[in-house]
Parts: C-alpha cells; structure tokens; sequence
C-alpha cells in the first residue's frame, strides 16, 4: 500500500503542476513578443555602432511613447499602463545595447555581420511590434495569472536564452505584474 501511496502523491503533484502552468495562456505569447523586440537590439546595437551614434535617443522615445498612449484605449488600456510597460521595453532594449556597445569597445571591434539601416529597416519592424506588444499586453491585462510574479519568475527562468536576453526581458517585464 505504501508504493500506492506514493505513486498518488506523485500523480498530485503533477496534475497541480499542469494546471498551474496553464492559468495564464496569454504570458508566453507576450514574452514571445517582448523577446522579438529584443532581438532587435543588436541590429540596432550594431547601427549605432557603425554611425558613432549614443544608446540614448530621448527624442525617439517620446514619441514611441507617445503613440502608445494614444493606441492604448483601442486596445482597451490605459494609456498610463501602456506608456509604463513600453518605457520599460525601451529601457531593456537599450540594456541590451549598452551591454553590447560595451563589449565591442573592449573588443575593439564589433561583429561583421549583415546591418539593417534603422530608419528604413529596423524602426518599421519596431513599430509593428508596438502593435503586437500592445494586443498581446491587452490579453494579459484580461488573464493575468494567479501568483502573477511568481508564475513570471517561473516563466523567465525557464525561457531558453542567453543571460543578456533573460536579464533583458526580467527589465521589459519589471511592472508587468503590478496592478494598473
């Protein structure tokens, strides 16, 4: 009877586990999202680079800002949390940047890969993941899980990233779960 025992406690311990993995559909497409932004920061990391340019474009990002706030009510945000969650996309992105920008000056070198020009290239591809990011945060705003930091910290840790990405994105997500 004892095996029995254990062989139920185990099958518990499972079946509690897949039901909580599952209490928020919406957290693993919206860090997919956040992660193809972040991807991005090398590119143009590696712009910058080649243009002698700061990390730093204040400019920039009051009007990524900006419109943010202006889209949130179409996706049923408050412009006040739409504009806290992107300053934090910015912030992880330029992270990202300043992180690489660093170690190429110590390289004396950055990599000799293919450049996006980011006027042209980069900032369209930005722009349309602002949308995405937008939809995606909407539907966590209407299924944010239980446990919401503990469940983020969970999916962060176990998210198959190099240290720079998952320190980039624990930035991009560091007022996710407060309450708008």
């Amino acid at each position: 009877m004892r095996p029995f025992s254990l062989v139920a406690l185990a099958a518990l311990s499972l079946a509690g586990c897949t039901t909580t993995s599952t209490d928020s559909p919406a957290l693993a497409p919206l860090l997919d999202a956040i992660e193809q932004r972040l991807s991005l920061a090398e590119d143009v990391a590696l712009h910058k680079w080649d243009q002698g340019q700061p990390v730093q474009a204040t400019q920039r990002e009051q009007q990524v800002l900006a419109h943010v706030r202006a889209a949130a009510p179409a996706y049923g945000l408050t412009p006040q949390r739409a504009e806290a969650f992107f300053a934090d996309q910015i912030e992880a992105n330029k992270l990202v940047q300043y992180t690489l920008l660093s170690r190429w000056h110590r390289q004396g070198v950055a990599p000799d890969t293919p450049r996006q020009d980011l006027q042209q290239q980069l900032r369209p591809q930005l722009d349309r993941l602002q949308a995405t990011l937008l939809g995606q945060l909407a539907t966590f705003e209407q299924q944010p899980p239980r446990a919401c930091a503990a469940r983020l910290a969970d999916a962060l840790a176990s998210r198959p990233v190099d240290n720079l990405t998952r320190n980039a994105l624990i930035r991009a997500t560091g007022q996710l779960c407060d309450k708008p």
